[in-house]
């Protein structure tokens, strides 16, 4: 009588001498019972949508291919590159250094007039403590205000280096660093917002 509690029903096949000892040798390599063995086989087949009836390729022509892929890959980086980001990384550093000889020739503007004002503003002083004593608070403002005005342009030209920075650094970036792009384009809109 049939065991009912069994549900898989097992069919044979046959097999030539040479591919019983194939199979003896992978079950006693892994452990295996020869059931196990062809329906492990047959699975990867299925899965690797291999056909046993063409030969497979060779490793080395296969990594022939692989290699092949590789290196049109990178056949398309580098010109991209060239064609792409060199062009841009070099306008991008023309950019930066026409914006750091503006922030130079800004600064000496700057300087100079300051010092022109200062100049100006101490003959005014003297006239003032001459005529008016009582009137040191007034110069002490303006002075303050001046300086003040003083470190808001350092602070803005600093600012400005950094944008110039920060662009290089964009510029520089290559293909695959999307996330360092994205960072600092965060980094120089923030930047800009303050």
């Amino acid at each position: 009588m049939p065991n009912s509690s069994r549900k898989t029903i097992f069919t044979t096949i046959s097999i030539d001498q040479e591919t019983a000892a194939l199979v003896e040798k992978i079950c006693k390599r892994y452990s295996l019972k020869k059931s196990e063995v062809v329906k492990l086989a047959f699975g990867y087949i299925d899965k690797a949508r291999i056909n046993p009836s063409e030969a497979p390729e060779s490793v080395k022509s296969e990594l022939a291919k692989i290699n092949k892929r590789q290196d049109d890959i990178i056949r398309f980086i580098r010109h991209y590159e060239e064609e792409q980001l060199n062009p841009m990384i070099r306008a991008t550093n023309s950019i930066a250094l026409r914006f750091d000889a503006i922030g130079k020739t800004l600064e000496t503007l700057i300087l100079s007039q300051l010092e022109t004002s200062q100049e100006r503003q101490t003959a005014v002083l003297k006239k003032l403590s001459e005529q008016f004593g009582n009137h040191a608070d007034v110069i002490n403002n303006q002075s303050k205000q001046i300086n003040a005005l003083y470190q808001i342009h350092q602070r803005d030209y600093k600012k400005l280096l950094r944008l110039i920075q920060l662009y290089s650094e964009l510029s520089a970036c290559g293909v695959m660093d999307s996330k360092r792009k994205e960072n600092l384009k965060v980094e120089i809109n923030k930047l800009i917002n303050t």
